[in-house]
């Protein structure tokens, strides 16, 4: 990266914090006043900074424009597939992504299982709120007030004896799967069938999506699916930073 591009970046992170003077942006990138005036223009002309009548310069318009435009065209689906269909090589198990819609989650994506007994789901299938891995994981983020009124107007199916039975249980399940940051569905939806399921960050860091693998207990017992849950958070957090576009310490680029 060049130099002067790498301290016109510099300058945008301390504007995040307030507005600031030639001064501060001088000495926070450790030039002469000259240079910092001169990066600051060029920003301004590109919309990117605004100076204030006072002369002291804040995040411009055009950087919010950009950014809210960046936000409408991100795919989650179009991210994530390509890591969904490495995680069901890897292990043979359905893979479902989901969204939360109003007061459904449903499935935008599906890879099915290499193994003969499959999962009856599909794409654009609403997915039992009180029970699904998926489900909790986006449930769990929302403000607790949120989550609250949600749990009391909501029904609770006795799918299954695992299912869950009320709001109480449900609002406990949801705070416990916003700690860990994981969720389970091990017989609640059907007997015979597991399921484990990590959550993927936008860029606001609030769950944009969930993930899960989901197989039957003839192919592989909850305690084996467990094992995976790693494979899958780590397939989770991969698919969070290519969307939200964060870039880790050691990356080359």
């Amino acid at each position: 990266m060049s130099q002067s591009v790498e301290r016109a970046l510099g300058i945008l992170p301390l504007l995040a914090q307030g507005p600031a003077g030639l001064g501060a942006v001088a000495d926070e990138l450790g030039v002469h006043k000259s240079t910092a005036l001169r990066l600051l223009r060029t920003l301004h002309e590109r919309g990117f900074v605004y100076r204030q009548p006072d002369g002291r310069y804040r995040l411009g318009a055009q950087l919010f424009a950009l950014a809210a435009q960046a936000l409408e065209t991100l795919d989650v689906r179009a991210v994530a597939h390509p890591h969904l269909v490495e995680l069901n090589k890897a292990t043979g198990h359905t893979v479902h992504l989901a969204l939360h819609q109003d007061d459904e989650v449903v499935y935008i994506d599906k890879v099915d299982s290499r193994y003969p007994v499959r999962m009856y789901s599909r794409i654009g299938k609403p997915v039992p709120l009180t029970v699904a891995a998926v489900a909790k994981l986006l449930l769990a983020d929302l403000p607790e007030t949120e989550r609250e009124a949600l749990a009391g107007r909501i029904a609770y199916p006795r799918y299954t004896a695992r299912s869950t039975p009320g709001p109480q249980d449900f609002l406990r399940e949801l705070a416990l799967v916003r700690e860990q940051g994981w969720a389970t569905d091990l017989g609640g939806h059907e007997e015979a069938v597991n399921c484990v399921g990590a959550p993927v960050r936008g860029p606001d860091g609030r769950v944009a999506a969930a993930l899960s693998i989901s197989a039957p207990t003839v192919v592989v017992t909850a305690e084996e699916l467990l094992e995976l849950l790693p494979l899958v958070r780590r397939t989770a957090e991969t698919i969070s930073r290519e969307y939200s576009g964060s870039v880790q310490r050691d990356d080359p680029s």
